[in-house]
């Protein structure tokens, strides 16, 4: 790890947030049966996934999980290199009437989130969608705020958050990397 990171969150916290997410999911929507968690590629497919199975514990019953490429939706694609696609994946059944979940591993301008709702309106009309996200960081260009939330980390804007996972980085840790 970078000698200027500061680890912020470990994996034990990380464990804990993602049991209070998904307790929170489950009591706000009532229950697991209308629910389907959609990660955003890359971290936050991994996190979805944790959630679902945090779910499939409290509640018994799986809840369907997928993935939501918004690459083609990000309004900034002429300010930066070209990226490849990642996948999106829906569960069987679609999204149409369903509480959707968006899973993203930091919230930070908003965007990313404005070009997610961009591409599930493409997919089908969700009874309604939330937002969880691991770490909210401020900083927002646009009106949009999660319902569920990890853990708050007021950074400065030269600051950046960097957050592994085991299934894509090998450890599980959130970092804050000083004048990044």
């Amino acid at each position: 790890m970078d000698s200027r990171a500061r680890v912020v969150l470990d994996d034990a916290d990380i464990g804990r947030a993602i049991r209070r997410i998904a307790h929170e999911i489950v009591e706000k929507a009532r229950g697991s049966s209308s629910l389907i968690l959609l990660g955003i590629p890359t971290r936050g497919v991994a996190l979805a996934e944790r959630i679902a199975r945090a779910i499939e514990s409290i509640e018994g019953s799986s809840v369907p999980v997928g993935s939501l490429d918004i690459t083609l939706y990000r309004d900034d694609l002429r300010l930066r290199p070209a990226r490849a696609l990642e996948t999106t994946s829906i569960p069987p059944g679609g999204i149409d009437g369903k509480v959707v979940v968006l899973v993203d591993d930091v919230l930070f301008s908003g965007r990313t989130v404005r070009a997610a709702l961009d591409a599930l309106n493409d997919l089908g009309r969700p009874a309604s969608v939330r937002l969880a996200v691991l770490v909210d960081r401020g900083h927002r260009e646009l009106p949009i705020r999660p319902d569920y939330v990890g853990k708050n980390l007021p950074t400065s804007v030269e600051e950046q958050v960097r957050v592994e996972v085991t299934e894509v980085d090998g450890v599980d840790r959130v970092a804050i990397l000083e004048g990044a």
